[in-house]
Order: structure tokens, then C-alpha cells, then sequence
């Protein structure tokens, strides 16, 4: 008597709702995850590519003040890059790596994360080539402290694992698109690690390729975005439903001689709606120093007006 073979299941049938996520996310983005490291000295670290002509996006503190860096792909191929731009204020740095490239990892939008969305982690870690760890975003909107004491905001924290060598690689989302740039963990914590927000990294890249550095005003806060209440939204004049509330102001920085405080609303700069972190940080370019801004501030006592002059970050 015949019996019909048992149907084994295909790997597709196996792999649940969240693990095809994933590994459809790095499916997309691994092949432009790079490695990078120091010509002139040692270290490395990692790096994505953003465009077909070499473009690579990785952190400050992965290449210093090396000129000249080596990019290796998950193929093998290794070439010369040489870094066009840092900002350490960010920890994000931009290198044009010779050739071209058919891999590229798109920047997605970071103001649309949600926490407790999937986040992917692709990188070096400890030498470990193309590792890849996963997790949620736990946390939005977090500040953090870059190597020259300035604080970084719209930073993104995440529990996807991360390790000496990740840095400077893709967080992924699992739409397939580059959320942050991996930059940092805390040392003796478990589970708690950041990456730059890819708005920011996006304001930050465009401003290197455009000036080969960024410029930026200065008005001297550190703020989170905030949901605006609807009645605030409509005193302020504005349609969106965010804003951005200042948790510090620098004493004697711009904003507090204007008469800003801790807790203030900030829900438009100029007319123009401020809502986010990142909107804040890209409307304090270089055309805006010493240049009277006007802020529309959201107090218990009402709306008003705030003039506010930014000075050069120096």
C-alpha cells in the first residue's frame, strides 16, 4: 500500500508575521551596509550607502579626523572613501567612496515612528561583519550628549543590541527604510542604545554636500516634540497637532534673554509650524543668525509672541 509523502512546510510557511518582517527589512538594506575603517589609524566602525555614486553615511566618531577611509561591502569588494564633511554636534559624517554602487538604503521618514514599532540594527559589532540584531523603538524625541558636550536632540532609543562596531550604521525600520544612524549605548545598562533621527541625519547630509559643513543658529534650548491640544493649535494659528516643548534653556543663550522658559510650547517659528524636534533644528540654519525670529509660544496663561535673536553656534 502506497502512502503519499508528508508535505514539508516551505520556509516562507515558517516564518511568522515578525521574523519575515525582519528579514525582509535586511534583505533590503544589508547590501549597503558597509564596513569602515581608518586608513591612518586604527578603529572601525560602520556605514550605509545612500546613493549609487558613493555616497555613505556613518558616524564622527568612526572616522575622526581621517581624511581618507576603507569601505569594505558585505561582498567583499573594499575601496577608498574619502570623508567630505563631519558634524560632530550630531556624531553624523558623510564619505564619498570611489566607484559606483547598485545597493542603496533609503532614508525614511523619522517623524513617523511610533514606539514599540520593529527596530532593525545592521552593522560590525566587535568585528562580527554584518550582524543583525532586533527590537523595538522604545523611545522618542531623547537627547543625548555628543563628544563635544553639545547636546544631540530628536535622538531615538532603541533595545535592538548594539556594541562597539555598530556604530555608525542603519536602524531599520520594518518598511525596509533607514530610521536613525546607530551612534551609541550606555555602558553597563542592558537594552538601552540610540541612533540619530533620519531627519536629522537628512538635514545634516544635505547641508555637507550643499557647504561641506553645517551652519546653524543658535538659540540655546533642548526641547522634545509634544502633542498640541486643539485649542492651543487653534489660538496659535497652526493645523498641525505637534509641537515642541523646551525641557532646558542655556542661561544667558538667545532664547532666555528673550524670555523663553523651560516648558514653553514652541508651535511655530516666523508663521511657519514647528512640528518637531526636527523642524526646529532645520529652521535654525545659517540664514536666521542675528536675525530677530519670531516664536509662537504656548503658555497656561495663553499664546504669545516671542522675538528671539540666534547667534552663530559656535
Amino acid at each position: 500500500m502506497a502512502f503519499a509523502a508528508e508535505k514539508v512546510p516551505s520556509d516562507d510557511t515558517l516564518l511568522d508575521a515578525y521574523s519575515a518582517s525582519v528579514a525582509d527589512a535586511v534583505d533590503r538594506i544589508g547590501p549597503a551596509v558597509c564596513r569602515i575603517e581608518r586608513i591612518s589609524a586604527g578603529g572601525h566602525g560602520s556605514g550605509f550607502v545612500i546613493a549609487q555614486d558613493g555616497l555613505v553615511v556613518t558616524n564622527f566618531h568612526v572616522v575622526g579626523d581621517a581624511r581618507a577611509v576603507r569601505v569594505t561591502m558585505p561582498d567583499g569588494a573594499s575601496r577608498e572613501g574619502h570623508v567630505l564633511g563631519r558634524d560632530p554636534d550630531t556624531d553624523i559624517a558623510l564619505v564619498r567612496a570611489d566607484g559606483s554602487f547598485a545597493d542603496v538604503a533609503p532614508l525614511g521618514d523619522s517623524k513617523r515612528l511610533r514606539r514599540g514599532q520593529i527596530a532593525i540594527a545592521i552593522g560590525n559589532p566587535l568585528g562580527f561583519e554584518w550582524t543583525v540584531t532586533a527590537g523595538v523603538v522604545s523611545a522618542l524625541g531623547r537627547s543625548m550628549r555628543a563628544s563635544t558636550g553639545r547636546l544631540i536632540d530628536d535622538v531615538i532609543q532603541t533595545d535592538a543590541a548594539l556594541n562597539p562596531g555598530n556604530s555608525g550604521g542603519p536602524l531599520v525600520s520594518s518598511a525596509g527604510e533607514v530610521i536613525g544612524v546607530n551612534t551609541a549605548m550606555i555602558h553597563g545598562a542592558q537594552g538601552i542604545a540610540f541612533a540619530v533621527a533620519s531627519n536629522t541625519a537628512n538635514f545634516v547630509i544635505s547641508e555637507i554636500i550643499r557647504f561641506g559643513r553645517v551652519r546653524r543658529a543658535f538659540i540655546g534650548v533642548s526641547a522634545d516634540t509634544t502633542n498640541l491640544p486643539r485649542r492651543a493649535a487653534l489660538l496659535s494659528q497652526v493645523t498641525t497637532n505637534t509641537a515642541v516643548r523646551l525641557r532646558g534653556v542655556e542661561k544667558n543663550g538667545p532664547a532666555a534673554k528673550a524670555g523663553l522658559k523651560e516648558g514653553d510650547i514652541i508651535a511655530a517659528i516666523d508663521g511657519r509650524p514647528v512640528t518637531g524636534v526636527d523642524d526646529l533644528v532645520r529652521m535654525l540654519d545659517a540664514e536666521r543668525i542675528g536675525r530677530e525670529t519670531l516664536c509662537t509660544v504656548v503658555r497656561r496663561t495663553g499664546v504669545s509672541q516671542v522675538a528671539v535673536t540666534p547667534v552663530a553656534r559656535g
